[in-house]
């Protein structure tokens, strides 16, 4: 499923954020779960992947039962702050009050489409950079370039 655009919504009392009609065209629960991983992350940003995407990409780092220490930590941080959310009748899903704390996000926020997954993060915030975001993008993918030509063509 690839994610792209982006909407302004708000986080209701209840704490439901509905999650864009764009997006939900999209979503076929044989192909993606029933239900949204939310990932809380620094920078006040909060990650919701299809259920499917998110266990696929988990998936690719080959557990093992003898993690080391740093790959232990990891792991424990990444799926204990990660929670499963299933979207109710309307389309909605109800984020942890939790993840809203830790990220500071509440009220008016922008949903990105990120190839991928979908990110929560604050409206103001978001708008206030978007120029210095789209003229930094020749500079951004130059970047990541060069990571990968240190890699061997490979992610890091």
């Amino acid at each position: 499923m690839l994610f792209t655009g982006q909407a302004e919504l708000t986080i209701d009392a209840k704490l439901r954020l509905a999650v864009p009609a764009k997006y939900r065209a999209q979503w076929d629960p044989a192909k993606h779960g029933n239900a949204w991983i939310c990932v809380p992350w620094p920078g006040g940003i909060l990650r919701i992947y299809p259920e499917t995407q998110f266990e696929q990409l988990a998936s690719r780092n080959q557990g093992t039962l003898t993690p080391d220490r740093d790959e232990a930590e990891l792991e424990a941080a990444l799926f204990g702050f990660s929670e499963r959310l299933e979207m109710d009748s309307a389309g909605r899903i109800t984020l942890p009050k939790q993840h809203l704390e830790r990220t500071g996000l509440n009220g008016e926020v922008v949903v990105v489409g990120a190839r991928d997954r979908l990110e929560v993060r604050d409206r103001a915030a978001w708008n206030a950079e978007a120029s210095n975001r789209f003229n930094s993008l020749p500079e951004l993918v130059a970047r990541i370039q060069a990571k990968k030509s240190e890699h061997g063509g490979r992610n890091p």
